[in-house]
């Protein structure tokens, strides 16, 4: 692996700004000082007994690996332990009282604001999360230590931390479409109870979670009440701490292509660039604009798992980083969309589409939040005066106005991504012109 310094380099190269580690490593925090880089930080499986029965532990623990290097290095959470349930179960009883006792440490320090705590959960902490308004906790963990762990999260301003690899969910799915699981074009699939449909596993997972929370009974109200999951005034957030796909493997699944298309697909999910699920026939997008279908007005922070391949890992763990260890990418991703020179990219119209299919998608993407005006008869886009210049304009209006994912240029196959600019450029035998956009802002 590369030193620290050098990480530090390529993670700023990348224009990226946040990272987790799990230990509090002195060279790599002393690394990362002065950066502007934020890193999450953990207190490990190991510490944690001592963490939850000594007040002193934890307030020294503290001291030396977060006050010691912050403000400096940016510490802007600590995690407490890693995937307890699954990984060191006979733990699960002392997890909320150590989340408690660093909090104070925190609060002593006067880090209680800028530095939360919480604790990565694996997914398989749910003992139902299909269809997702039935998602709940395990019965072994939901009242002992989810609900006292949920109520702490929303006193503290703090946000749920789950771990989420959707391949493996639709590897132990029979019949589940490969595009459900890659934010691609599909059908959806509907919630029995909830009716609502859903576009992309990761939205169906994430609201099980939602629903799972909901669930558990709260100390502030009545016996039975449901959990209004609210922190600050907002709903509690569920972050992902680790999600990705792997680039090799699992059975087939696991290939370059696959996982730039998740990346590619989650990324564009997290910045807001997908515009609703639309089952129309033409254009059937992925995620939703913003959240979830039930709970469309929350935000999403997700941690890629992981920044390198490690070919020492167990061979079902080596193959999901975003660079190979000589630091070179196992696939092109723009980390922050409009951060440093990003491959421009467009969507025009196919000449091969036909006129009637031309019609539809073009029909579609104006009456779906494509400005249109400029093609009318008399503007200064209507010539020439063709079905292809005209649905090139708005696909691309339509794609750019979505982030550009990919889903927005589907068009019932009517449309193509390119990546020279349209703007006065040449498409086959026309020339369309439309506002180029660039940081997501015309």
């Amino acid at each position: 692996m590369p030193d620290p310094a050098t990480v530090v380099q390529l993670l700023k190269k990348n224009s990226i700004t946040m990272v987790r580690i799990y230990d509090t490593d002195p060279t790599v925090l002393r690394s990362l000082a002065n950066t502007g880089i934020k890193v999450t930080v953990e207190l490990t499986n190991e510490e944690l007994p001592s963490a939850a029965t000594d007040q002193n532990f934890a307030d020294q623990w503290v001291q030396n690996n977060v006050k010691a290097y912050y403000p400096a290095t940016l510490i802007n959470g600590v995690t407490i332990g890693n995937e307890v349930f699954k990984e060191a179960s006979q733990l699960n009883s002392q997890l909320v009282p150590a989340m408690t006792k660093v909090q104070a440490a925190l609060a002593r320090l006067g880090l209680a604001d800028a530095v939360k705590v919480t604790t990565p959960i694996a997914f398989d902490a749910l003992k139902m999360s299909f269809p997702p308004s039935e998602g709940a906790f395990r019965d072994d963990i939901a009242l002992s230590v989810m609900s006292p762990m949920v109520n702490f999260l929303q006193e503290t301003g703090s946000y749920l931390m789950m771990n989420i690899y959707p391949y493996l969910a639709y590897l132990s799915t029979p019949g589940m479409s490969i595009d459900y699981l890659l934010f691609r074009p599909n059908v959806g699939v509907v919630d029995k109870n909830s009716k609502q449909t859903y576009f992309s596993l990761l939205d169906a997972q994430l609201d099980a979670v939602y629903y799972a929370m909901e669930k558990l009974p709260s100390s502030s109200l009545r016996a039975g009440g449901m959990r209004k999951l609210t922190a600050g005034g907002g709903i509690l957030e569920v972050k992902l701490g680790e999600s990705h796909h792997p680039t090799r493997g699992h059975h087939g699944v696991g290939t370059r292509a696959n996982a730039q298309a998740f990346t590619d697909g989650l990324m564009s999910k997290v910045r807001g660039g997908n515009s609703g699920t639309t089952s129309n026939k033409y254009n059937r997008l992925a995620t939703s604009a913003v959240g979830t279908p039930h709970r469309p007005n929350a935000d999403l922070d997700v941690y890629i798992f992981e920044l390198f391949n490690e070919d020492n890992k167990p061979e079902d763990e080596q193959d999901f980083g975003l660079f190979y260890p000589n630091q070179q990418p196992v696939y092109q991703v723009d980390f922050v969309h409009g951060a440093g020179p990003v491959q421009p990219s467009y969507c025009t119209a196919k000449a091969t589409a036909g006129d009637a299919a031309l019609q539809a998608a073009l029909d579609y993407a104006c009456g779906h939040g494509a400005d249109c005006s400029a093609i009318q008869p008399g503007k200064p886009c209507y010539k020439p005066n063709t079905k292809l210049a005209h649905a090139s304009y708005a696909f691309n209006d339509y794609y750019q106005k979505n982030g550009r994912a990919s889903g927005a240029c589907d068009f019932g196959g009517a449309g193509t991504i390119v990546n020279q600019a349209p703007s006065g450029e040449s498409f086959g035998t026309t020339t369309i012109h439309s506002t180029v956009y660039t940081s997501g802002q015309p």
